[in-house]
């Protein structure tokens, strides 16, 4: 069985699209119908209730695609994928710190931006991770000088899409590495693309209206700063999203429905994890080096794919191996800190 669960299973992609609605409306229309300063312990609730969604969804990928034929793959690309975008996706967090402090959006509207730039997020995810798939297939060539495969006795193929994907995530992780925080902090959000376009088609008030995007002074529609600041994290995550979307194409790079559900079931929850992270940024302080090395460590891996195949089970253990020890390195770089 090779990616035929979508015609197989039908009913997996409208389980995966109803829970992802029902959750969406339970979470703007009940629990945040009034805009409110987000706690850590309700912030932490929810995040448990999404990654404890996701794993529910990925144990029926298992249940379903997986043990009818005694394999895990399905499970592990899921798994492996998940944790990518999880991983990657805190790195674009520490941004949206910046952007609400920057535009001084008080933090009982932050939540209100964050949910409708996820929104966009759903839509343009959906668009990278389905042509890229078509992409990829449409990529692979053969080359005299990659030899035969002596598993198949065919002639081995390079994809030029995952190639060159490759080796931009090496380059991304490299500049990773060499982040410097504090540079970023002081970087000017006024110059942003997203400002600048918002600016050009509409009249922007100085002063905010409640937690409204729009509203109308002396008979002119404008938008407010939370509409400013809501355009930049789009921009924001469309071009994070160049770094993660590339990097789970190494895990599944044939299996959208694999790819798009990991990939949103890990963004669904990024709400409720900013407001952990904006109160708790110590505990990820070294985070930049992990996804460093997962990003070189991924770009390898679509660079040497004609000749060696990570099993999926193992890209998931290194994967989880580096980001326990980035964390645990946070957490102990913290306490010296502290102590000194």
């Amino acid at each position: 069985m090779k990616n035929d669960h979508l015609i197989n299973h039908p009913w997996l992609i409208g389980g995966f699209a109803i829970a992802v609605v029902i959750m969406l409306l339970l979470d703007l229309g009940v629990f945040n119908k009034k805009s409110h300063t987000i706690s850590n312990k309700e912030a932490l609730s929810w995040s448990i209730v999404w990654i404890a969604l996701s794993m529910v969804f990925s144990g029926v990928v298992y249940w379903v695609l997986d043990k009818p034929y005694g394999i895990t793959d399905n499970f592990a690309k899921y798994q492996a994928a998940y944790w990518i975008e999880k991983a990657l996706s805190v790195d674009n967090l520490f941004v949206f710190i910046l952007v609400f402090k920057f535009f001084k959006i008080p933090k009982e509207y932050q939540h209100k931006v964050l949910f409708w730039g996820i929104l966009g997020a759903l839509f343009f995810r959906a668009i990278f991770i389905f042509a890229g798939v078509e992409l990829i297939k449409l990529t692979y060539i053969t080359l005299p000088f990659l030899g035969i495969d002596p598993d198949t006795g065919e002639p081995r193929q390079l994809n030029v899409i995952l190639f060159i994907f490759g080796i931009f995530l090496i380059i991304a992780g490299i500049k990773s590495w060499a982040s410097d925080s504090e540079e970023e902090e002081g970087a000017d959000m006024s110059k942003n693309i997203g400002v600048r376009l918002v600016h050009k088609f509409f009249k922007v008030t100085k002063d905010f209206h409640g937690d409204k995007f729009f509203t109308v002074e002396n008979g002119v529609k404008m938008v407010t700063p939370l509409f400013v600041a809501l355009a930049v994290i789009e921009i924001t995550d469309l071009v994070f999203a160049v770094d993660s979307i590339p990097a789970i194409f190494a895990i599944a790079p044939d299996d959208p429905f694999i790819l798009y559900t990991s990939n949103i079931f890990a963004i669904l929850g990024l709400r409720s994890l900013y407001f952990l992270l904006a109160n708790s940024m110590d505990m990820f302080s070294k985070l930049h080096y992990g996804l460093a090395i997962i990003l070189a460590f991924i770009g390898i891996k679509m660079i040497i794919m004609p000749y060696y195949h990570f099993d999926s089970s193992i890209s998931l253990a290194i994967i989880g191996s580096v980001l326990a020890i980035s964390v645990i390195w946070s957490l102990l770089s913290n306490r010296k800190h502290k102590e000194a």
